[in-house]
Parts: structure tokens; C-alpha cells; sequence
């Protein structure tokens, strides 16, 4: 059973701490700070996210399940990303499992903190990976022009 997600004193520091060193630029080279319009506030939040590439598109993966970023980005349908000084926007298009099944399993193998929250591993059969994707939506990030 997959190990569930919980906000306390500790994943705040630590999300801190992977924050001002993404600000940087210090760290995992897929590491971003997303920035989203809340749903309910309209206020801006961030968080790290690890931003996948795959098949020439930038990718985002939900590891922890249905987190406040995930229904922000779905209510704005769109973020911004920053790292190291630079920040783009993109329109998010989250996609069903057959899509979202190569992105989801090299998200498992590359990021391997983020393992125990899910069910399937890696080299597991393509339904197993696809049923990961009702608890960790998939979205295509679009570059906003």
C-alpha cells in the first residue's frame, strides 16, 4: 500500500528548504517552483515540483495525490514555473492514463524520494502504471506565448 501524503512541520521545512535552493538554481536540474493562482483566494502559492521532459514535452507529475497545487492548477489551467532567476508560464492539459503512462513511469524511476507513494514501480505492466493516474494526475505543460 502506497504510503500517504501528509503536510506537517517537517514537509514544510523541508519544502522551504528545496524552494530557496531551486530559487538558486541549486539542486535537481528538474526541480521548479510552480506558481499557481489559488482556487478560492486568487492568491498566488509555491511549491517545488519536479518537472519531467519526455518525448520533447515538459511534463507535470502529482506524486503526492490531489495536493492544493494539483486543484489549483486544474481551476487556473495555468502556472508559472521559475528556477535559478528565470520564470515561464504554461498552460497545463492534464491527460488521460494511456498518455500519461511512459511520463508517469519515468517520473518512478528518476525520482526515486517520491517512490513509496506509489503503488506500481517502475518496470511494472502499463495498467498497473495507468492506474496510478487517477491518484497522481499527469499534466502536458503548453508554453505560453
Amino acid at each position: 500500500m502506497a504510503k500517504q501524503y501528509e503536510v506537517g512541520t517537517s514537509t514544510r521545512a523541508i519544502n522551504w528548504v528545496f524552494r530557496q535552493m531551486t530559487r538558486l538554481g541549486i539542486g535537481a536540474s528538474y526541480r521548479r517552483i510552480l506558481t499557481v493562482k489559488g482556487r478560492k483566494t486568487g492568491r498566488e502559492h509555491s511549491t517545488p515540483v519536479d518537472v519531467m521532459n519526455y518525448d520533447g514535452s515538459l511534463w507535470l507529475v502529482a506524486p503526492y495525490g490531489l495536493t492544493n497545487w494539483v486543484k489549483n492548477a486544474r481551476a487556473a489551467g495555468e502556472v508559472q514555473l521559475s528556477r535559478g532567476g528565470k520564470a515561464d508560464r504554461f498552460a497545463v492539459r492534464e491527460v488521460e492514463p494511456t498518455e500519461a503512462v511512459p511520463v508517469l513511469r519515468q517520473y518512478i524511476r528518476d525520482v526515486p524520494v517520491t517512490r513509496p507513494y506509489f503503488d506500481a514501480p517502475s518496470d511494472a505492466p502499463s495498467a498497473d502504471i495507468a492506474a496510478e493516474v487517477s491518484r497522481h494526475p499527469v499534466f502536458r505543460l503548453i508554453k505560453a506565448i
